[in-house]
């Protein structure tokens, strides 16, 4: 029996022997996995600081900016269209003149009159044509500006004749 307590003994020892290296091997592994996760997460760290100054410094400028880009743009908007006004206005002076130059021309001057007013020259026979968008009673359904201006005239006499 001695004998197999002593073979025991070395299988004790030697397995003693052997669990504690890999216990030991475990430990400095399990060591060496911590450390470089703590580098990792030290580095993760750092670069999540130097991530939030970047973004903190970019939120910055944005809110900095923000205000004069839009400013910049409406007044953009604004220039644009003062300067259609600016175009339809030259438009609107160019054809003022050329109409004031029309009316400079006797003939030109004399044929509208005659339009505007149903004027005939001594000698002449004036003619009234029937408007065919008429109505039943033979009354034209014209606007104010359509109608001679007497036309126009006698309706206000009639109008204000009116006891409404």
């Amino acid at each position: 029996m001695p004998g197999k307590l002593r073979s025991r003994g070395r299988d004790d020892s030697a397995r003693f022997s052997t669990a504690t290296r890999l216990r030991v091997l475990g430990e400095q592994t399990a060591e060496r996995v911590y450390r470089s996760q703590n580098k990792r997460q030290a580095r993760r760290s750092r670069l999540t600081g130097r991530a939030a100054l970047l973004a903190l410094v970019v939120c910055t400028l944005v809110v900095a900016l923000a205000y004069p880009i839009r400013q910049y743009v409406s007044q953009r908007g604004e220039i644009a269209d003062l300067q259609r006004q600016q175009q339809e206005a030259e438009d609107r002076v160019d054809r003022l003149r050329d109409e004031k130059a029309r009316w400079q021309d006797d003939a030109y001057a004399e044929q509208r009159i005659r339009e505007r007013l149903h004027m005939v020259m001594p000698g002449e026979t004036g003619y009234v044509v029937p408007d065919p968008r008429s109505t039943e009673d033979g009354r034209a359904e014209q606007g104010e500006a359509d109608r001679p201006w007497y036309s126009n005239v006698w309706d206000g006499v009639d109008k204000a004749d009116r006891a409404d």
